[in-house]
């Protein structure tokens, strides 16, 4: 059989075997394309032009301090599946860096790097990596405080729905359900994970009833829709064992292609 082929298409195939749930291609296929080495990226130049580009002024330093405490964190840190330490997160706290800047004008650059490290990373560290996390902050932020936490009515609105649902205050749990609403500020997906009765269910559910109420709060004091801090919650519950993975993820139907 004689296929027609268009003499202006390329085939290229990008290959990151290191990260999670990739492999290497099989050979018989491998050996149909031609290998092409590329450089390493300059990690300090990227996220130096990228702050620039985000309106910092202190772009050059900060990009060292930034480049610096993610080659600490891969060296010491522990190695954990979900922990990533890759262009890809450090753009993720570049952007984050980028929103609070223009959200909190009269903050200071440092400050709002520290809040963006801080608040991309610590949800998802385990207790003892968050102490050696701390540790390599003080060394490199030795002068520079934390950003105060400017969500003080979701706190109380989360220490108040744990009561109505007779659940101890447990500060571990409100903590987490506050990283959690950050990471959603953050994130177009997040997952939960950790051993059974841990409080996963405990701190998606408090959230969803913490933000209601704020919502709630916020419609009786005729707030306008477009102007709400809170967004109303409603949630959907799937099993994914009860539907098949293309009904979960979406497939292309061979059969029907779709019409670009």
């Amino acid at each position: 059989m004689t296929l027609k082929v268009d003499k202006n298409t390329g085939l290229f195939i990008t290959m990151n075997p290191g990260y999670a749930g990739r492999s290497e291609l099989p050979d018989n296929l491998a050996c149909l394309f031609r290998p092409v080495a590329m450089m390493k990226p300059d990690l300090q130049s990227i996220v130096m032009i990228t702050l620039k580009s985000e309106g910092f002024k202190m772009s050059e330093m900060l990009a060292k301090k930034v480049v610096t405490i993610y080659e600490l964190m891969a060296k010491q840190l522990s190695k954990q599946s979900h922990y990533d330490y890759g262009m890809r997160a450090i753009k993720s706290v570049l952007n984050s860096s980028g929103r609070i800047k223009r959200e909190n004008k009269d903050m200071d650059e440092v400050t709002v790097i520290i809040k963006a490290l801080r608040d991309m990373n610590l949800p998802k560290f385990l207790a003892d990596d968050v102490i050696l996390f701390d540790n390599l902050f003080i060394d490199l932020f030795p002068d520079c405080e934390e950003a105060e936490n400017d969500n003080d009515d979701l706190q109380i609105a989360i220490e108040e729905a744990l009561i109505r649902k007779n659940l101890q205050l447990n500060e571990n749990i409100v903590v987490k359900t506050m990283q959690l609403y950050e990471s959603k500020c953050t994130r177009h997906g997040n997952m939960l994970v950790g051993a059974t009765l841990s409080g996963k269910t405990t701190v998606w559910t408090i959230l969803m009833d913490a933000l209601n109420q704020l919502n709630a709060e916020e419609k009786e004091r005729g707030v306008k829709p477009d102007d709400y801090k809170y967004k109303a919650v409603k949630p959907e519950v799937i099993n994914p064992k009860s539907i098949s993975c293309d009904e979960l993820f979406g497939c292309l139907n061979d059969a029907q292609p779709p019409e670009w």
